[in-house]
């Protein structure tokens, strides 16, 4: 189970939305921007929130 399995979708790591293997975690791209989009709304919130002094 390679870099490439992960890449072409086969393999059995295939439909996992995260894959460990060797020391490294491979994400899905779905998981990815999924990861992605909620830490940039956390640094939306947190922006906005120290701008009206409440951190």
């Amino acid at each position: 189970m390679g870099v490439e399995n992960v890449k072409k979708g086969t393999g059995s790591g295939a439909k996992k939305a995260l894959f460990h293997s060797k020391g490294i975690t491979y994400f899905s791209k779905k998981t990815e921007r999924t990861i992605f989009f909620i830490l940039t709304i956390l640094m939306l919130l947190w922006g906005v929130l120290t701008k009206l002094g409440i951190l």
